[in-house]
């Protein structure tokens, strides 16, 4: 592990980071050239980010499956609109290949859910706040991690809105794409620094 990195940070010291969104393009995979594009993409990445959305419940014992999955690789983030469409077969070929890796925060709970919408057997999963706990940093949440990591600090913004509105609003497609892409850079600079062994090409 490099020898500055810092093992804590406090509010304060995030609330003083520079604010960071995903800059990339971003695809709403609706079509069936969206589709293949997408699947092309994931398949041929080493490493791409990974999350999901779930409509919030406000009300005790209520829950939802989940709405949206991101994946970011590193020409795009793909969302896919799992109330609107299925995607099934998209999601279980990257979920199921051996070749690429899929970085996620909690991305067990993700993966959990999921299974309730269709069935898969995930291959080469990493969690980076596992991975960062393993190593004794205690704050293992993605806004953390890209505090302590990336140097920058993600808004929070939209993560309690309507997940399974019929059109997502820019706000959220901003929000549940940077998740996904700072997913992915968290990885790639855990690798940087030695906390992770890197993933083959």
């Amino acid at each position: 592990m490099a020898i500055d990195q810092p093992r804590t940070i406090t509010r304060e010291e995030i609330a003083d980071l520079p604010i960071r969104r995903y800059e990339g393009p971003v695809v709403l995979v609706e079509t069936f050239e969206d589709r293949e594009r997408a699947v092309a993409d994931m398949m041929q990445e080493r490493v791409v980010g990974f999350d999901t959305e779930t409509r919030p419940a406000f009300q005790k014992g209520q829950s939802y499956l989940p709405c949206l999955a991101q994946v970011a690789t590193g020409r795009a983030v793909y969302l896919f609109r799992l109330a609107q469409a299925d995607f099934t077969q998209e999601l279980t070929a990257l979920l199921e290949s051996s070749h690429t890796v899929k970085s996620g925060v909690a991305i067990g709970e993700d993966l959990r859910q999921l299974r309730a919408l269709f069935p898969f057997e995930d291959k080469r999963i990493v969690d980076p706040g596992f991975v960062a706990r393993r190593h004794g940093f205690s704050q293992s949440g993605l806004r953390n991690l890209a505090a302590l990591f990336l140097g920058i600090r993600i808004p929070k913004g939209n993560r309690t809105s309507n997940w399974a509105a019929h059109r997502l609003n820019p706000a959220q497609v901003m929000y549940a794409a940077t998740d996904a892409w700072a997913c992915r850079e968290v990885f790639l600079r855990l690798e940087e620094v030695g906390l992770i062994e890197k993933a083959p090409p």
